[in-house]
């Protein structure tokens, strides 16, 4: 498994300032070790891309995605194929799921993070 040494992408920090309601919810959820023990980081530089959430221990990346992700699905198809090669399991979830059934995400974090 080869996972990508941590680089400061020049938009990450902007992004963790920036977060949307949905990633900071989360955020919230699995900061500081909450969720089952796993760490969570935000805005992580992979190589050229910036993941919303990673649990390197745990090789899974958590997206939350807006409704301008519907004119992107190429770039993301492209950047999921990235971020697997470099040995993460990429899982994505609406920005609307994380706001009305964070419950039910937290569980589909766990459940993928038990597939490692």
């Amino acid at each position: 498994m080869s996972r990508v040494a941590r680089e400061t992408h020049p938009e990450a920090a902007r992004l963790r300032r920036e977060a949307t309601d949905a990633e900071r919810r989360f955020w919230r959820a699995v900061r500081n070790r909450q969720l089952a023990g796993l760490k969570f980081r935000r805005q992580v530089s992979l190589g050229p891309y910036v993941a919303d959430f990673a649990c390197v221990e745990g090789g899974l990346i958590v997206e939350l995605d807006g409704s301008q992700h519907a004119d992107a699905v190429e770039y993301d198809e492209r950047r999921t194929r990235y971020l697997e090669a470099q040995g993460y399991r990429v899982i994505r979830f609406s920005n609307i799921d994380a706001l009305t059934n964070l419950e039910g995400v937290l569980e589909m974090v766990l459940a993928a993070a038990g597939q490692r």
